[in-house]
């Protein structure tokens, strides 16, 4: 529980730092250019996609092959250097997933603009109420679709471990080492379960901004883009670094430090490092994505919504 509490705390601690790196981006860059200056630093931070996956990319290699030198039955000692790499590599991915929630903030900003100016808004009060419900829901929708994207790694992972312990039944022999598992009926839920478990999240991301507009108009639609962008970049930073700080929390321990592995310790490393991977490697990078698929379908719908009365206008009356 307690290491759970410490991966919590330093995810949130985390926002901080990357919060305030945000805002003297986006005010420097608009004391040069205006609106346009921060299209630009958008433009910028994404310039950096090469390096960016290059960082990403290095964390799953070097924990793969440590996952290869295992099954190849390699030297123990490979395997703690695939490991010592696979910490390095957490934290490059870390870093790397900062760089796309930068970007997805300053797309995401921009893009807001942009829609402001298709719909023809000089500003969007807080003070109406169409426009607060709106924030509210925006809000929200970022925690709405993280907890199906969780619940979806959870689902998949049980019908793994029903899938695993079914051929450990059926075939004692996989246990002796005689013969080998159905690798391919692993990956084959995996695999099936990361394209059905996203029908839904993917269809609320697209309905909730049409939705929004035909019910409050551009302004509520506004609204709620500023509430999602600002909920999803905080839920981004927190599951990122929380997910990295349980991971390499984990490796740590099992380098040899408070116990090693098979201790109390490492066991509730274990623990935090299930809690962490569908934290940093599903839910955090899906933010980012959310948050511009919404800001570009809301820009492109604005044209439509101008032209309508909104369904509970009577909220801005």
């Amino acid at each position: 529980a307690t290491n759970i509490i410490a991966g919590f705390s330093t995810g949130m601690e985390s926002t901080l730092l990357t919060v305030l790196v945000l805002v003297i981006g986006i005010v420097l860059s608009y004391m040069f250019f205006g609106m346009y200056g921060i299209g630009l630093g958008a433009v910028g931070m994404l310039s950096t996609c090469g390096i960016t996956v290059s960082v990403d990319a290095y964390g799953p290699i070097a924990d793969n092959a440590g996952g290869i030198a295992e099954m190849s039955h390699l030297d123990p000692h490979v395997r703690e250097i695939t490991d010592h790499l696979d910490s390095v590599g957490n934290t490059t991915a870390a870093i790397g997933k900062g760089f796309c929630i930068g970007s997805a903030a300053f797309t995401a900003l921009a893009m807001i603009v942009a829609f402001a100016n298709a719909a023809g808004l000089e500003s969007i009060s807080l003070l109406q109420p169409g426009v607060l419900v709106a924030v509210l829901f925006g809000a929200m929708l970022p925690y709405f679709f993280t907890a199906l994207t969780i619940r979806s790694v959870g689902k998949a992972a049980n019908h793994m471990i029903n899938e695993v312990r079914r051929q450990f039944k059926e075939d004692p022999g996989i246990l002796e080492g005689t013969t080998k598992p159905d690798y391919a009926g692993c990956v084959d839920i995996s695999t099936r379960a990361a394209l059905k478990e996203m029908i839904v999240p993917g269809c609320i991301a697209i309905v909730s901004p049409v939705a929004v507009g035909i019910l409050l108009g551009c302004q509520g639609l506004g609204g709620m883009l500023m509430g999602a962008l600002v909920s999803a970049i905080m839920l981004a930073v927190f599951m990122a670094n929380s997910g990295g700080a349980w991971d390499n929390a984990k490796k740590f321990i099992e380098s040899g430090q408070f116990g090693g592995k098979g201790s109390d310790a490492h066991k509730a490393a274990v623990t935090g490092d299930t809690v962490g991977d569908p934290f940093k490697d599903t839910a955090g990078p899906a933010m980012d994505i959310l948050i511009k698929l919404m800001s570009v379908i809301s820009l492109m719908l604005a044209p439509v919504l101008v032209q309508m009365t909104p369904i509970l206008n009577f909220l801005f009356q």
